[in-house]
């Protein structure tokens, strides 16, 4: 693993206005100009959230948000996931610390995720299973996900981080 590779970990009111400024700067390269996807980033959720996200020098590699129940779904969820460098194994980093931070910050015992149809196979090896039928949202096939704390999973997960 690369030695300059960071975790950051911030609430919303932590966050200097430089980092606010290049989470949102990943997030509308990725969601919306990458995927050619004109959807409302900003939603009111980000205030309540934790904030992850890591850097390899002064580059962000890959970030989440982890939301309390009742903020963005019912349950605590995880999302706006970005690995963007893609084959290095940062996005499973970013969601086992988003996981963790979940347990942590919210005391999660259940996660919810909207993710994108195509990224299934990547949520199941962090532990969540397909919980709902194909849905679109903004313009994109998604699939409701879930994880259940159980304490074989998350031994699992800690061991891997």
């Amino acid at each position: 693993m690369n030695d300059k590779l960071l975790l950051h970990k911030k609430s919303f009111e932590e966050l200097t206005t430089d980092e606010l400024y290049e989470l949102l700067k990943v997030r509308s390269e990725v969601f919306v100009v990458e995927q050619n996807c004109v959807y409302q980033d900003m939603d009111g959720d980000d205030q309540q959230s934790i904030h992850l996200w890591m850097t390899n020098g002064e580059k962000v590699v890959a970030l989440a948000r982890v939301c309390p129940a009742g903020t963005h779904m019912k349950e605590v969820s995880i999302g706006r996931v970005i690995a963007v460098e893609r084959g290095k194994g940062y996005g499973k980093q970013i969601m086992l610390h988003a996981i963790g931070a979940a347990i942590e910050h919210f005391d999660a015992k259940r996660i919810e995720l909207e993710a994108q149809e195509y990224a299934r196979g990547f949520y199941e090896s962090v532990g969540f299973e397909q919980s709902s039928e194909t849905f679109m949202l903004d313009g994109i096939a998604h699939i409701k996900m879930t994880w259940i704390k159980t304490t074989d999973k998350l031994e699992l997960k800690h061991q891997q981080i």
